[in-house]
């Protein structure tokens, strides 16, 4: 059976503790968790966490089950249809040849989103095997720091 990625999109009470249960799920069961990012959901009392896993098809229904079990889960969203969305920072010297970067951010949805004496730091926001070609790519530019975040994902 072979892995697959997928990206969850759990909505939860807005609650202490929350977080802490549901990565203890994962964890308890030797599960991997890829990526999680979390975020109230304005005027109400839930927040949205998206969940990036993989595994074999039955892992993953088994994820989807005790996540429903949970009593602060209100409910889990699995689809293909998510628009889902990563973002990248990475600071790069400005002591660096920066010839074919301007190309790069516009292939990738990247821009410059700080400068200072010695550095830049570009953002990229793309989806994640985009980010990870970039990040590939922006190798050629010797950057100092690389911050990858997490999926966010929103059905569709």
């Amino acid at each position: 059976m072979d892995n697959q990625r997928r990206v969850l999109s759990v909505i939860v009470m807005n609650e202490d503790g929350v977080l802490s249960r549901i990565s203890g799920l994962f964890a308890g069961r030797g599960y991997n968790i890829d990526s999680l990012t979390v975020a109230p959901i304005p005027n109400t009392e839930f927040s949205r966490l998206t969940i990036v896993t993989s595994g074999n098809q039955r892992v993953l229904e088994q994820i989807i089950k005790q996540l429903h079990k949970l009593i602060p889960t209100y409910k889990v969203i699995e689809s293909d249809t998510f628009v889902e969305k990563e973002l990248a920072l990475v600071k790069i010297p400005l002591n660096e040849d920066f010839s074919g970067l301007d190309m790069m951010l516009k292939a990738y949805n990247g821009t410059v989103a700080a400068s200072g004496e010695n550095y830049i730091v570009i953002m990229i926001a793309d989806d994640s095997k985009k980010v990870g070609n970039f990040l590939k790519a922006v190798k050629k530019y010797n950057p100092t720091e690389i911050v990858r975040g997490g999926s966010v994902a929103l059905d569709v």
